[in-house]
Order: C-alpha cells, then sequence, then structure tokens
C-alpha cells in the first residue's frame, strides 16, 4: 500500500532530536536560506521542519504541531504576513510563537505587528540572535513579546 503525504512529507524532514529544545518550523521560499536556519537551529538543538511557502506551511503546522514558526515575507503563493495572519485567525494556532526573518523594511514589520508577528529577524542575520530569538518564543510558548512590546525582538541589520 502506498504511504500518505503525511508519511511522505514527514519522511523529508528532520526526524525528533533527543531531548531538543522545541519543534520550530521554518517557511522560506530560498532552499539555501531554509537549509541555513535549519542548520543553525538544529546544532543548538532543536528540532526542525521545513516549507517553501505559506500554504505548505498552513498544510503542515496541525501535523507538525511546531512551537514556533519562522516566515519569510515574499514567498510564492501565500506570503509570510498573509500566512501569520491565517495563523492568528486560526483559535488553535493564535498562541504559536511566530517570528518574521525577512528583510524588515518597515511595510514588512508594520504589516507583521498589525497580524501579531511576536519577533523580528532582518536578512542578513547573526545565527547566534536567530537561535537566541527562537529559543525565547519556545521557552514562553505563547505570543508572549520579548520586551513587553508587540514586535519586540527586532535584531540584525536592515539589509535584505
Amino acid at each position: 500500500m502506498g504511504k500518505t503525504r503525511t508519511q511522505l512529507l514527514r519522511s523529508t524532514y528532520s526526524r525528533r532530536v533527543s531531548g531538543a529544545y522545541g519543534r520550530v518550523l521554518v517557511v522560506d521560499d530560498n532552499k539555501v536560506i531554509r537549509q541555513l536556519i535549519r542548520v543553525n537551529l538544529e546544532l543548538e538543538g532543536f528540532e526542525v521542519v521545513t516549507a517553501a511557502d505559506g500554504v505548505e506551511c498552513l498544510d503542515l503546522v496541525h501535523d507538525v504541531r511546531p512551537d514556533v514558526i519562522t516566515l519569510d515575507v515574499v514567498m510564492p503563493r501565500l506570503d509570510g504576513i498573509q500566512t501569520a495572519a491565517r495563523l492568528r485567525a486560526d483559535p488553535r494556532t493564535v498562541d504559536l510563537p511566530v517570528a518574521v526573518v525577512s528583510a524588515c523594511t518597515p511595510y514588512e514589520v508594520e504589516s507583521g505587528e498589525y497580524v501579531g508577528v511576536d519577533a523580528f529577524l532582518a536578512k542578513p542575520f547573526e545565527p547566534s540572535e536567530l537561535v537566541r530569538i527562537v529559543r525565547r518564543l519556545a521557552q514562553r510558548g505563547s505570543r508572549v513579546p520579548l520586551d513587553g512590546k508587540r514586535g519586540a525582538g527586532t535584531a540584525g541589520s536592515t539589509a535584505g
């Protein structure tokens, strides 16, 4: 008998890491960036699942049950801001911590804050900042901003 879509997807993603800090769903249309984020988080003890765009993220989120989601903004089919808005509109994911990892233009930050994004990290980023933000969001387990204000946790340069 053939494998289900979920079984096929699970076989292409990371296996559970013993003693992991948590599970992160990394969403970016650039394969190199996805791998860069994945490797940096796995080296710090996170289990990582990846998706190529917002549509794939929404297809996976309920099966994967991540502790944190990182989203690029500019992606085909469904961008990161629209994806975050849909996550916030779903009662099952309304409190799931979301970090935008993108150019973090003023428009992206303002739009992200409006839909409830918890943290922002500008590309190019320092891997240590990525880990710090993801770890703090995973430990909090809810949409608690990093300094008590919506959109806190902005780090890195503003270059995209």
